[in-house]
């Protein structure tokens, strides 16, 4: 059973073989540290699950490390001399393992009876020891820092050490809702610690810079942890994540999914960033069941209502997108446009989709251009792919086209499937007129996409483009993209998008 939970930071420099001094700028930190080490010696558990964004990470899986124990040190700290070594409970680790494979099994069945995919029915929770590579299996500082207030308090228990992922928040939740049936099937007094720092985005001083939704992040993420709000962890957007530079917030919706259900007494014991960098400490004492806290569900609730808010605001060009792709997915078969002047529609029995061009205005029908169709879904992104040119006779076709081509064709990500199609979020970008540019000084990141190119191999990288701030770096992902050598000598060309939502 979840006997109690923790929110702990991970800056090396608390270490006083490492701060040398410069750790007494973060005493409520160090404070607060040693409050929650003297709280887990008090609860005594028998095991600690510790989430660590510093472990091993994958983008579609969670890293369950195996084996008996590690060891670790801070050598790439300056302090070689500081160093761990922890026990793996290595019964916990092999039963949520197979919990996760069972999984596989609950939707196969779950399944059986509706039109998903193979794939679909087969699909297991992505848990598990696999991937583990060399230079993971010693304790990383996420791990190290956190363990280091406890084990002078207390060492009588065994360790289970988890990454993060790219997965969404509900996946994170479900992860942690899973480590709570583990101890409670085996009767196990566990202590859940959410290693993970805050914004590291706070002042112009720090090593990150300053971004003004770092203070933001830091404000509303503390609220939620005195609060005990976790409902706000998942629903975070990750634009405003990304900006903010955070680092543990996965590791706070994990541990959300281990208190599921349960009402907790929270306490924020401190907060403070003089680095630059967010630490936060809080608390989660467990104090019985709470139906209503099932977080969860309640963002499921919260992603319906969102997304029906932004189907409802959707322009024609968007829509058209998707009706495209969902009469694919469903039928394996492509859009028609019609002209009959009924609404448009997707017949079941047929498989076939009709748009009414009298939907459509007329630039839709009687132009050309270059059209790139984006999906993302849980704030990241799912397909993109598009034309530089035209290739079809119309505007609206060429989304048709597209459309399809992103959502089962970009070969960064597996096809789209039918359990997936109310949770997307579509975008297209109309190209402007294609222009040489002799000097990267007339290329604007905001305004302009550009194109590389090199012995007749391209790379397109479109404007606007979260996290895309400079020039260089929009070049240098474009030549990525076309497979163009850093040092290959390559030309520039620039356009305009106009971008529907």
């Amino acid at each position: 059973m979840i006997i109690g939970a923790y929110i702990m930071p991970h800056p090396p420099i608390i270490i006083p073989q490492i701060g040398k001094g410069e750790e007494r700028k973060i005493q409520k930190t160090i404070d607060a540290c040693k409050e929650v080490a003297n709280r887990i010696a008090a609860l005594k558990p028998q095991t600690i699950v510790l989430t660590s964004p510093h472990s091993v990470l994958y983008s579609d899986y969670f890293h369950i490390s195996s084996g008996s124990g590690a060891k670790g040190s801070f050598s790439r700290f300056g302090a070689p001399q500081v160093q761990m070594e922890v026990t793996y409970d290595e019964e916990f680790v092999r039963q949520l393992c197979n919990l996760a494979e069972r999984s596989a099994h609950a939707n196969s069945k779950s399944a059986s009876s509706n039109s998903e995919s193979v794939h679909d029915r087969y699909s297991s929770f992505p848990a598990g020891t696999l991937g583990e590579r060399e230079e993971y299996k010693t304790l990383d500082h996420g791990v190290m820092v956190p363990l280091s207030f406890v084990n002078e308090r207390y060492t009588d228990y065994k360790l289970v050490r988890i990454g993060l992922s790219g997965l969404s928040p509900q996946e994170h939740y479900q992860l942690g809702k899973m480590i709570t049936e583990v101890s409670n099937k085996l009767n196990t007094k566990v202590v859940f610690l959410a290693s993970g720092d805050l914004s590291h985005k706070l002042t112009d001083e720090g090593p990150y810079g300053f971004s003004p939704d770092g203070p933001v992040f830091d404000k509303q993420v503390i609220e939620a942890m005195a609060n005990a709000d976790f409902l706000r962890f998942l629903t975070f957007e990750p634009e405003f994540c990304d900006s903010a530079a955070e680092c543990g917030l996965r590791s706070f919706m994990i541990m959300a999914g281990a208190l599921d259900c349960k009402e907790v007494k929270a306490e924020l014991l401190s907060h403070e960033g003089p680095f630059g960098v967010g630490y936060g400490v809080a608390a989660f004492e467990v104090e019985g069941d709470n139906p209503a806290r099932n977080f969860d569900v309640q963002l499921q609730e919260h992603e319906k209502r969102k997304l029906a808010d932004i189907k409802s605001n959707e322009d024609i060009y968007v829509r058209l997108a998707r009706f495209s792709l969902e009469t694919y997915v469903r039928s394996g078969k492509t859009a028609k446009l019609s002209t009959d002047p009924g609404a448009s529609k997707f017949d079941s029995a047929s498989g076939n989709g009709y748009f009414s061009v009298n939907e459509l205005p007329a630039e839709m029908l009687h132009e050309r251009a270059g059209v790139f169709v984006s999906i993302h879904k849980d704030g990241q992104l799912r397909g993109c792919i598009g034309t530089i040119g035209p290739v079809t006779d119309s505007i609206a076709r060429e989304i048709i086209r597209n459309a399809v081509s992103a959502g089962t064709e970009d070969p960064r990500f597996e096809a789209v499937r039918i359990k997936e199609l109310d949770k997307l979020v579509y975008s297209v970008d109309v190209l402007g007129p294609i222009e040489d540019v002799k000097d990267k000084n007339r290329l604007d990141v905001k305004r302009y996409g550009v194109i590389v190119s090199c012995k007749g191999r391209r790379g397109l990288l479109l404007p606007n483009l979260e996290g895309v701030d400079t020039v260089d770096y929009q070049i240098d992902i474009a030549r990525q993209k076309g497979g163009i050598g850093k040092n290959e000598k390559y030309t520039l060309q620039r356009f305009e998008v106009v971008r529907h939502k």
